[in-house]
């Protein structure tokens, strides 16, 4: 059976800045959330250090971006560079899908955390430092009503004042974000070609499947 995931095409929402350089995995959820064996629940520990005031009883920060009437519902991040580095911890990325986060936009991205957002459905944008902050500039100016529009066919943002950025993408990925499937989804549209080949190489090395 294929896992399907939400199929990505465009998007248009406000974005949440949150303009730290190098917020890693463990920032985005600690280790003391990680309690379950599931990908569920890990939203309420998303950003737990810097959303709580008091962590063990869930007291919001007001100050913190998330926390903000205007950002509770956004499904884009804007951020610095470098975003999602240390461990290589698939939760952070859960519990940033679960909060509803489906693109974070910034200048760099740790390596494993990249792949896992595409993995799990979440677009991962690279633009120049001086676009995500002027659009986390935009986003402030406004108290969080303007918004981004992403188009992911096309591979580009449209920022409020109307102007287009391109982005890059490799092909695999970009196709698995589209069409909503997870790697054994990708796998599985070639269910055919594969099953053609391990007949003719039953034929040609039977030995091997004895």
């Amino acid at each position: 059976m294929t896992l399907q995931m939400q199929k990505f095409t465009t998007l248009t929402s406000v974005a949440a800045p949150i303009m730290r350089v190098n917020i890693d995995t463990d920032a985005i959820i600690p280790s003391r959330e990680m309690k379950g064996v599931t990908k569920e629940g890990l939203s309420v520990g998303m950003f737990a250090n810097w959303r709580y005031t008091n962590v063990d009883a869930r007291v919001e920060d007001p100050d913190f971006i998330l926390n903000q009437a205007s950002y509770r519902d956004v499904e884009i991040l804007l951020s610095g560079e470098n975003f999602g580095c240390g461990s290589s911890r698939e939760h952070a990325v859960w519990a940033l899908k679960e909060w509803g986060i489906r693109c974070v936009i910034a200048p760099s991205f740790g390596t494993i955390f990249y792949g896992n957002c595409v993995r799990n459905g979440i677009l991962p944008v690279v633009l120049q430092e001086d676009t995500v902050k002027a659009f986390a500039k935009a986003m402030e100016d406004s108290n969080g009503t303007a918004a981004l529009q992403i188009d992911l066919p096309d591979q580009n943002v449209m920022g409020p004042d109307g102007g287009q950025y391109t982005f890059d993408i490799a092909p695999a990925d970009k196709e698995m974000l589209v069409e909503g499937l997870d790697p054994i989804g990708l796998t599985l549209k070639r269910d055919a070609e594969i099953l053609a080949f391990q007949v003719r190489d039953k034929t040609a090395r039977p030995w091997v499947y004895l």
